[in-house]
């Protein structure tokens, strides 16, 4: 493992916020009617880490989804505080990452506004030097342009970033920006899955990013 990374990019939904529960109600509840009796979790999974434009197009075959993501984010609003919470380690990690002098960058495709609320909500907004949303890019991940705009903010080194995340847009985004694609091991789609789209690392816990950074645990 190597030990001499200066700035760490994180994922956002299913990385550092456990947002699982809440992005599934909030599908199934803007879905209602648009798709069979049988859809359900299972199929909402795989696609997650792409944006929510994509996810909506590919569920339903639409084009025009404006109305979903609209549904959607009304219903993730209402159910937001009840169901974020942060994964465990994630505060401490952070903090200690950031008293050290680490970088640390959010790379996500959640919109601006949604991003900051929770970071806010988790009370790891104050640790973050430099956040990309969807809002802010072309094109979003699996594109490397988040990574790339992440890296342009922070002046940092490619060679000294990891990128973490728990899907494969995140893996080859971070792949194809030059960075370290680092999976976490709580995702949903499972290691494996992150290991085939060129994950070099998996961790089990957050604390082991304190390796890479030369830091005892």
């Amino acid at each position: 493992m190597t030990s001499n990374i200066k700035t760490m990019l994180f994922d956002l939904d299913g990385t550092i916020m456990d947002t699982n529960e809440l992005i599934i109600r909030s599908f199934m509840e803007s879905l209602k009617g648009l798709v069979p009796e049988d859809f359900g979790r299972e199929h909402i999974i795989p696609s997650m880490g792409l944006t929510l434009e994509a996810q909506f197009q590919n569920f339903t075959g639409l084009t025009d989804v404006g109305h979903l993501i609209k549904a959607y984010r009304t219903v993730n609003t209402k159910l937001h505080d009840e169901l974020l919470r942060p994964f465990p380690y994630t505060n401490e990690v952070m903090k200690d990452l950031h008293e050290q002098g680490i970088q640390i960058g959010v790379v996500t495709t959640k919109i601006r506004m949604s991003t900051e609320r929770g970071m806010k909500f988790c009370g790891l907004y104050d640790y973050v030097d430099a956040f990309v949303t969807v809002d802010d890019v072309v094109n979003p991940k699996p594109h490397p342009e988040p990574v790339l705009m992440a890296l342009e903010m922070l002046n940092a080194d490619p060679a000294t970033t990891i990128m973490i995340g728990d899907s494969a847009v995140d893996m080859i985004s971070a792949k194809e920006a030059g960075v370290i694609p680092v999976g976490v091991a709580w995702s949903l789609k499972g290691g494996e899955l992150l290991k085939e789209n060129g994950a070099q690392y998996i961790i089990d816990d957050m604390r082991e990013l304190y390796a890479f950074a030369g830091m005892e645990r």
